[in-house]
């Protein structure tokens, strides 16, 4: 089933975001180079399950408006995006899932604004400072963000040969007929890539806050950009009950992935 958008104001840009179902509301929030489409294979079940769902195209994706600057994309703003969101949805407190960059941001959220979140289930990437602090196999797998840095450079070569490197980058081809359309419209790539720039201390070892709130994180066995230590190390950083659960064989984008092994996970840890 196909739910709609909606347009929505939000924190001074216009956001497309995806509302369904009634109950508990849960919050999903995807990555890079994903939309809220990211999500449209636990969209249906989380409604059968009895929860609302609120899944945006974060700014500058998908059909969200684009800020021009790099500075617009900078972290504390992106929190500020979804906590306006649950201020004009007049939600109080959410059950907040988070993928990639939207994980990223989960964890800042529940950094900043701890009383607004029930529970936080991360996938794929961990507290950031055990993602900062995960020493050389993670900054080799994460080579990409100093390149993401340069100014043109990416946008050329990802999009170089028919979009040649994006498709060997992330070598997920069924995924990649749902990217190239929306990244092929003007800004929407370096709207994605601007999420690095802005954010480049992510990388470093650096001591963030810990979260307070109950943290149950998802990590696929098969994850071409991330360790699965930078997601274990992450209990030392959570201040309430921390678990997680490898799923073996899916890659980085497990919720497409493997939705049959997904699925029962995030219904549990959203229970």
């Amino acid at each position: 089933m196909d739910f709609p958008t909606r347009k929505l104001q939000v924190n001074g840009l216009q956001m497309n975001v995806l509302i369904a179902g009634e109950g508990p509301p849960v919050l999903l929030v995807h990555g890079f180079p994903d939309t809220h489409q990211v999500w449209r294979k636990q969209i249906q079940m989380l409604v059968e399950a009895g929860y609302q769902v609120i899944a945006p195209d974060t700014r500058g994706c998908g059909d969200s408006a684009i800020p021009a600057r790099i500075s617009d994309y900078q972290l504390g703003i992106l929190v500020q995006d979804l906590v306006a969101l649950l201020n004009i949805l007049k939600i109080d407190k959410v059950r907040l899932v988070g993928h990639d960059w939207g994980a990223i941001q989960g964890w800042f959220f529940a950094m900043a604004h701890p009383e607004r979140i029930e529970r936080y289930i991360p996938l794929s990437v961990g507290h950031p400072t055990a993602y900062g602090s995960g020493g050389l196999r993670q900054k080799l797998k994460g080579w990409y963000v100093l390149m993401f840095q340069l100014p043109w450079f990416p946008e050329w070569l990802l999009t170089a040969f028919n979009w040649w490197v994006l498709r060997s980058f992330t070598a997920f081809p069924e995924e990649f007929a749902h990217w190239q359309p929306i990244l092929s419209r003007p800004g929407r790539l370096t709207a994605g890539i601007n999420y690095y720039r802005a954010n480049l201390d992510m990388i470093l070892p650096k001591q963030w806050p810990k979260v307070r709130v109950p943290v149950s994180g998802i990590f696929s066995s098969g994850d071409r950009f991330l360790t699965e230590g930078q997601m274990r190390d992450s209990v030392h950083y959570v201040d309430a009950p921390f678990r997680y659960q490898v799923v073996e064989g899916a890659n980085h984008w497990l919720q497409i992935h493997a939705p049959e092994k997904v699925n029962p996970v995030l219904l549990e840890f959203l229970r």
